[in-house]
């Protein structure tokens, strides 16, 4: 069984067992974190398309580790003007274990 599960402004398909990474969901190591923004549930044969959401279905994960990602440079540059300016950031992380997908 999996389910496309709504987080962090993004969508990802999910089945019991899946490690995943979203943005930062506050909560320490082995919490449980119970999302109910279910997009979609299916189990192979059969798909339930919520309309925005699937009523009764929801996804139940432990997470992980709280860490960071990969530095992304921003350089922006204008040509001839000598204007040049350099920045980094890294986006806070959640990863999380699925536990259990109900539909």
């Amino acid at each position: 069984m999996y389910a496309i599960v709504e987080t962090g402004g993004k969508q990802q398909r999910v089945s019991e067992g899946d490690v995943i990474c979203v943005e930062k969901i506050s909560g320490d190591h082995g919490s449980t974190i119970e999302f109910d923004k279910i997009l979609a549930v299916g189990n192979g044969e059969a798909i339930v398309v919520g309309r925005p959401y699937v009523g009764n279905a929801k996804v139940i994960g432990s997470i992980v580790s709280q860490e960071r990602d990969k530095k992304v440079v921003i350089f922006k540059k204008k040509r001839r003007k000598n204007y040049r300016r350099t920045k980094g950031h890294r986006q806070y992380l959640t990863r999380i274990k699925i536990l259990e997908v109900r539909g």
